[in-house]
């Protein structure tokens, strides 16, 4: 388990118990080192609660990055069958960092396509810590045209702290690929629904999650810039991101004020990464319940709803 800072104490507490249980294995201490153990367990369960209770936008932050956090590849793998990966923008290459096919949800065929970050050093970099280049936001468009001619429900999974910002990107058109993806949302005549699963970082975030429904992971996070991007050009100092974080609002629960998302998928008790097979299991719970609540719909209808949802933010919540 990775600890995040705010989590060393609650690492210590753990440490000692693993410590004790290893000696017990070894047959080392005259005292009963399980009961022990047990005691520690628990103190660590009632830290691990405190901590959990109440993060604040930055500490929220920081779960929402959690390298343990299950990816897009995690969430296909435990909910969708029948998957078949499809590949390439038809115009450039394909883009390691956006993954996307035909499978099936709960028996039902769609289109499903997310951002992957990758979980070691060499798949990071392979699919290039999560963040799209143009032929990404295209090969996604490829997908949902698709989707729309065979009439395929698109689900999007978003964990990406932003589009990639590097010089090839921008040479291919970066801005250009995201605003059409972004359209491309707007216009297909299909349920469209999307799960904030980690980061939702700026317009990367938008091109997937411009959708019927939105529901974010209780500990995740989606706003227009980075708190670090924000405080850098807010107060020149990257150092502020916690006053940035709280000023963004961008916490699943602020966001739910605002009308932003539809819904909040609670996560286990000190986030998605310590118990990954039941935070998976929300999510497919809440896309079910999101696809249930668009079925029936006329295409015309899905656009009508998808396009009032977005006029209509700001409206209420800090405006009100």
């Amino acid at each position: 388990m990775v600890y995040l800072d705010f989590e060393k104490p609650l690492a210590d507490i753990e440490g000692k118990a693993e410590e004790l249980r290893t000696m017990a294995r070894k047959g080392e201490g005259a005292v009963d080192v399980e009961k022990e153990a047990a005691a520690l367990d628990r103190k660590s369960a009632d830290l691990l609660r405190d901590l959990y209770k109440a993060l604040d936008p930055w500490r929220k932050t920081q779960v929402a990055r959690h390298p343990n956090r299950p990816h897009c590849s995690d969430y296909i793998q435990a909910l969708f069958t029948d998957y078949t990966p499809l590949a390439g923008d038809r115009a450039f290459g394909d883009d390691h960092a956006v993954m996307g096919g035909i499978a099936r949800f709960n028996d039902a065929p769609c289109m499903v396509i997310g951002h992957e970050k990758g979980n070691d050093t060499k798949s990071r970099i392979h699919h290039n810590f999560g963040m799209a280049r143009p032929e990404g936001y295209r090969k996604a468009i490829r997908l949902m045209d698709m989707a729309h001619r065979f009439g395929l429900p698109v689900i999007t999974l978003v964990d990406t702290p932003g589009a990639y910002p590097g010089k090839g990107a921008e040479e291919r058109g970066q801005s250009e690929a995201i605003a059409r993806c972004t359209m491309k949302c707007l216009e297909i005549g299909v349920p469209l629904v999307s799960v904030i699963i980690g980061e939702g970082g700026s317009g990367g975030a938008v091109a997937f999650a411009t959708a019927n429904r939105i529901a974010m992971l209780e500990h995740s996070i989606y706003s227009v810039i980075s708190p670090e991007g924000c405080a850098s050009i807010l107060w020149k100092d990257a150092e502020k991101m916690r006053d940035a974080a709280e000023a963004l609002r961008l916490t699943a629960q602020d966001l739910k004020k605002l009308a932003v998302i539809d819904a909040i998928i609670p996560e286990p008790l000190g986030g998605a990464q310590r118990a990954p097979a039941d935070a998976i299991a929300a999510v497919g719970v809440e896309i079910a319940a999101m696809l249930a609540d668009l079925k029936g719909l006329k295409p015309a209808d899905l656009v009508k709803d998808r396009r009032a949802k977005f006029l209509a933010m700001g409206s209420r919540g800090l405006a009100a």
